[in-house]
């Protein structure tokens, strides 16, 4: 057993089986890999998804938000993003890599400690703005993952195609063109929810009367990954450069907003990690 909760335990199992099948289909294009790692991670979406709504019903009136309810749903929803990439895109590498992301934040809840917390607000109305900011920013962070991980799979297919390396691997991609497509449509989704997510955050701290936050490391940083992701836009729209050097904004951008997560010992905003 890895933890004390053998339903949690369960659910790693299942989903790390279901990794390794859909290696296999990356590695081989086997159907049968990719239908047995697909039937295994819709067995561990219900199991997330019955998890996540016992934690909602057990905390629905805690003025508290844990670090594993934070990352459990971030990890629920790139699950559910990938079942849903799998439908309807047939990207089989896009899907992997999803879910070696959302394998890997499951696994770090193990070492999240019980008492780390975000402490929530005392006043009803910026109760209901808090959860609407994290549930905002947790819905960006999923839809920046997918877009950062288009981003790096535009970067290997360029440097693949530029030295004229066709493996298996690269027949497998969809063409530049679509990717750098896939990339655009992600950021153009995922700036509008990160901004509303910050509006948000900042709002629930005037209503606190907690100004100073808004000098808070967090709230720099998510500025400055917001800063990041327009220059992308502008470089992508505007200035028309290559796929290869805005999807280098692209990361650059997603490193700086997942830099919040890690170095959260810098702020006061949230004490999870401190």
């Amino acid at each position: 057993m890895i933890t004390k909760n053998m339903f949690y335990d369960i659910m790693i199992y299942v989903y790390a089986l279901s990794l390794l099948f859909y290696f296999s289909d990356a590695a081989d294009a086997s159907r049968r890999a990719k239908r047995m790692g697909t039937g295994l991670l819709i067995f561990v979406w219900l199991l997330q998804t019955g998890y996540l709504i016992y934690k909602l019903l057990v905390h629905i009136h805690s003025d508290v938000f844990t670090l594993f309810e934070y990352l459990f749903f971030f990890s629920w929803l790139l699950v559910t993003s990938s079942l849903i990439m799998s439908r309807f895109f047939r990207i089989e590498y896009l899907v992997f890599c999803i879910n070696v992301v959302g394998f890997v934040v499951l696994v770090l809840n193990l070492i999240s400690r019980p008492e780390s917390f975000i402490p929530l607000a005392t006043h009803d109305l910026a109760l209901t703005l808090l959860y609407l900011h994290i549930s905002l920013v947790i819905c960006a962070y999923a839809v920046f993952t997918i877009s950062a991980i288009f981003a790096c799979m535009y970067i290997f297919l360029h440097s693949r195609l530029r030295r004229k390396k066709w493996t298996v691997s690269v027949r497998r991609l969809p063409s530049l063109e679509n990717i750098d497509r896939y990339v655009f449509r992600t950021v153009i989704i995922g700036i509008p929810l990160l901004v509303l997510s910050l509006a948000v955050g900042v709002t629930s701290i005037i209503v606190e009367d907690k100004a100073f936050l808004l000098l808070d490391f967090k709230v720099i940083t998510s500025t400055i990954a917001v800063i990041f992701y327009f220059i992308y836009l502008f470089h992508r729209t505007m200035l028309q450069r290559p796929g290869y050097k805005t999807s280098a904004w692209n990361i650059a951008a997603f490193t700086i907003l997942i830099s919040n997560l890690f170095l959260n010992s810098l702020s006061k905003f949230h004490n999870w990690l401190s």
